[in-house]
């Protein structure tokens, strides 16, 4: 098991590379990029929900195995 954890900004930023990317092709083929724009948005509250009920505190090392 890994010592260290990082804060997460590499996910973030792949997770964002890959919302644009497809955003982006799925404008190219036709969609409407306001309702690509609303879609992504309401995607992010969903997870951003998602991710709250299912997290918890971590104060040490016993708290994640």
């Amino acid at each position: 098991m890994n010592d260290m954890a990082g804060d997460g900004t590499t996910t973030a930023i792949i997770l964002a590379r890959e919302m644009i990317k497809t955003g982006m092709l799925a404008v190219t083929f036709g969609a409407n990029p306001v309702l690509v724009k609303k879609g992504m948005e309401m995607t992010v509250k969903e997870l951003v929900k998602v991710l709250k009920k299912n997290s918890f505190p971590v104060k040490g090392k016993d708290d994640i195995k």
